[in-house]
């Protein structure tokens, strides 16, 4: 491999990284943005997704892109994005049954399923780095439901939310080679939204006393929501995921719970509620973030070295 190629692909590689990092951060707001506005799971969900479809649609080419797609290939995705929308309700619902820092925290178990998910749909060996690392992850998970009793539901919904966050994350890694990610948040979000509208009504039979219509204020934030946090972000993610291994996007994706957690602490002073446990269990989870790195790069020098031995 010529350098000329070696440099290319160290500078596609780190775009990719930049492109995972800012659409982490636009991640990590959307938990305030989920406490800050006041509608109900289900509700908020299907007024974020209408938005963000009816944006996306206007930009050249969405729809046209659609058009060179197989039928199989357009049903995968709608797949996937039935998936990413109950993904999305958990994720909200953990919320509203405990609080931003649990629900997040929670949400770094991504790794650990992805780390025997991924290697499932791939077809290939599971790596003992990222098991060792995930099994970091579910320990520091139980260190902080020990030290929050009374959100239980809150920490099953949230690992409810990491499992399908794991599924889509591996699901869109291996399918979307040779697609445009913005057809493919398209797809994906716009089945989201026809399947979020048909579940929506038995929702408000179950529940009549849901609010279905947006305060001022909340229709600010859903905006803010929709656009920014989920079209700009989503698309962004995906990008990255073409240079970019399903776990190591969902490990990089713990650092979530950072910006989170800190912006929890400035917009709701969470951290009167948590303790030092809460505390300990997180920086367990973050630490196998930057460790994942350095193990990997370890990990592929004996491998090589091995191989030249060969």
């Amino acid at each position: 491999m010529s350098n000329v190629h070696l440099l290319a692909v160290s500078n596609e590689l780190k775009k990719a990284y930049w492109l995972l990092h800012i659409s982490i951060l636009l991640f990590g707001f959307t938990a305030i943005l989920g406490k800050k506005i006041s509608l109900d799971a289900s509700v908020l969900v299907w007024h974020r997704l209408w938005i963000t479809c009816l944006a996306i649609v206007f930009i050249p080419g969405v729809l046209k892109a659609i058009g060179s797609m197989t039928r199989k290939e357009i049903i995968r995705f709608m797949g996937i994005g039935i998936i990413t929308s109950m993904h999305w309700l958990a994720f909200y619902g953990s919320i509203k049954l405990s609080n931003v820092s649990i629900a997040l925290s929670c949400l770094a178990t991504t790794a650990l399923f992805t780390s025997f998910i991924e290697p499932f749909f791939f077809k290939r060996k599971i790596n003992p780095i990222e098991v060792i690392l995930g099994v970091a992850v579910a320990i520091g998970i139980a260190i902080i439901t020990h030290a929050t009793f009374g959100y239980e539901k809150g920490i099953m919904v949230g690992l409810l939310a990491a499992v399908l966050a794991a599924i889509f994350s591996t699901l869109n890694k291996k399918y979307m080679q040779n697609h445009n990610p913005v057809t493919m948040t398209f797809l994906e979000l716009g089945t989201g939204f026809l399947f979020i509208s048909v579940i929506l009504p038995f929702y408000f039979s179950k529940f009549p006393q849901t609010v279905f219509q947006p305060t001022a204020e909340d229709w600010g934030w859903l905006l803010v929501l929709a656009i920014l946090c989920t079209a700009v972000a989503y698309v962004m993610a995906l990008m990255a995921l073409k240079e970019i291994s399903a776990f190591n996007s969902s490990l990089a994706l713990n650092l979530e719970p950072v910006y989170g957690i800190l912006m929890a602490m400035a917009f709701f002073d969470e951290q009167k509620e948590l303790g030092f446990q809460f505390y300990l269990g997180t920086g367990i989870i973050l630490l196998s973030v930057f460790l994942y790195p350095v193990m990997k790069r370890r990990q592929r020098k004996k491998q090589n070295k091995a191989a030249l031995a060969a």
